[in-house]
């Protein structure tokens, strides 16, 4: 086994630090084929020229 930086006893420190959120209702994503399609139009149909170089 690996050593381990840090004591153990500091484990999930940050986690149990954070104030808890509730998660929110969101408006149901498309699956499959459907997601994908909206990923094209965002990706490649309507683009807004930013800069204009692409890598």
């Amino acid at each position: 086994m690996g050593k381990v930086h840090g004591s153990l006893a500091r484990a999930g420190k940050v986690k149990s630090q954070t104030p808890k959120v509730e998660k929110q209702e969101k408006k149901k994503v498309p699956k499959g084929r459907a997601k994908k399609r909206i990923q094209y139009t965002r990706r490649f149909v309507n683009v807004t020229m930013t800069g204009g170089k692409r890598k």
